[in-house]
């Protein structure tokens, strides 16, 4: 799989958020996460807020890549759903976005939603990658 982010001069400067404008990828099997919220393997929403629950929800997309023989590497897309209570902090998502994709972070949509499943979820997180064309999973 080759992948290029895309982050032309002629749109606003997205890199500071954490996400590219785009991104081009070749070769590979494609791969769609279900939407990752801030629990435990026991469904024990994590202590905290904002902050705690979109780490927690990325630590869930690591895992469910890991059980792919994959990493966050090989995302090439995120959409993001953040509650109207969470709105105003999102320098926090931001923050978790570009320590975990430092080069390269894939595009990504932030739609703010009036709820999750539940009502202490503040942020859901889903994402597509593209696994090496040789992977054994298909």
């Amino acid at each position: 799989m080759n992948k290029k982010a895309i982050n032309p001069g002629t749109v606003f400067n997205s890199l500071q958020y954490g996400f590219s404008q785009a991104m081009v990828v070749r070769g590979g099997v494609r791969a769609l996460l279900s939407g990752q919220v801030g629990v435990d393997a026991q469904e024990r929403t994590v202590s905290g807020g904002l902050a705690e629950q979109t780490a927690a929800s990325l630590d869930n997309i690591e895992r469910v890549l890991a059980a792919m023989d994959a990493d966050l590497g090989h995302v090439v897309m995120l959409r993001l759903y953040i509650t109207k209570a969470a709105r105003h902090d999102q320098d926090v998502i931001a923050e978790a976005l570009r320590q975990r994709f430092p080069v390269a972070p894939p595009p990504s949509s932030w739609i703010i939603v009036s709820g999750l499943s539940l009502p202490e979820w503040l942020i859901e997180i889903e994402a597509e990658a593209m696994l090496p064309e040789e992977s054994t999973l298909v």
